[in-house]
């Protein structure tokens, strides 16, 4: 029996990238605690090894129960028009995540050849990339926006710390909003401590950023805790509710509007993750 996946992708917060030519990773991923699986034919697969991972990736999501995200190899690339023609129509096929996005066309490109119904996940890792996210986002077919902190920090110079790395998530984060998209999906860490695992995605959620990208299956637990509300979080929305019904739903001053929306968005995560009121 395979794993029902309870989280969608709108509101996913750990996204597993799994290596697309390891196919017995595949069901175990599948079972594991991520709210979304990619199988990634892109960076994580030798460039002479490109259409065996594509056809392992095809074979598995045939299966009729099995489903999972693929990350796809960017539009520039020779092996793009294969990839979007090989998984065109795949059954278990429930989106793409596009490599290195630097423009709206990559998306609207990348949705119509799949059949104008797959989802993309444009993943923005240049700082022509970031600099286009507004277009991108607005792009048809344009799914959420994710993170490709390394590359970027490749094509940038950019050092690792919180300070350098806020421009770009905050892009992110505004064009997602002004596109009308789900929040942004962070990029992965690398590290395999806990803590500090648990301080990074801290910033990702302090940012506006409402997924992150894994390497890892035991990081899973720590960013799912993380990026959900917390149980003080439930019960201070419930009482304010609550009381706002109580009074009939009467807005008695300005600051009421924004803490009724906070209180609405933190009740519908908590019932989406299954998060109890301390």
């Amino acid at each position: 029996m395979s794993r029902r996946r309870t989280v969608g992708p709108d509101d996913a917060r750990s996204w597993l990238l799994v290596n697309g030519a390891r196919t017995e990773l595949f069901d175990v991923a599948h079972e594991s605690r991520a709210d979304q699986v990619v199988l990634d034919i892109e960076d994580a697969v030798d460039p002479a090894h490109k259409d065996e991972a594509r056809e392992g990736v095809l074979r598995w999501l045939s299966d009729g129960e099995k489903t999972a995200w693929v990350r796809i190899n960017d539009h520039a690339s020779p092996f793009w028009a294969d990839d979007v023609a090989g998984l065109a129509g795949s059954p278990g096929l429930l989106g793409v995540m596009l490599a290195k996005t630097e423009a709206a066309e990559h998306v609207t490109e990348t949705f119509d050849r799949l059949g104008g119904a797959t989802p993309v996940l444009a993943l923005v890792e240049s700082a022509l990339g970031i600099e286009e996210s507004v277009n991108i986002a607005r792009a048809r077919g344009a799914f959420r926006l994710a993170f490709g902190s390394g590359d970027y920090r490749r094509d940038t110079g950019t050092s690792a710390d919180d300070l350098a790395m806020a421009y770009p998530r905050s892009r992110l984060v505004v064009a997602s909003r002004i596109g009308g998209l789900p929040g942004p999906i962070d990029g992965p860490t690398v590290s395999s401590s806990h803590p500090v695992l648990r301080e990074q995605t801290a910033v990702t959620v302090s940012l506006g950023l409402t997924g992150k990208l894994c390497l890892d299956m035991d990081q899973l637990p720590v960013i799912n805790e993380v990026i959900s509300p917390t149980p003080s979080d439930v019960a201070w929305a419930r009482d304010f509710l609550a009381d706002f019904d109580a009074r009939g739903q009467v807005i008695r001053d300005g600051s009421d509007l924004p803490r009724l929306g906070r209180a609405r968005k933190i009740e519908r995560l908590a019932t989406v993750f299954g998060v109890q009121p301390a």
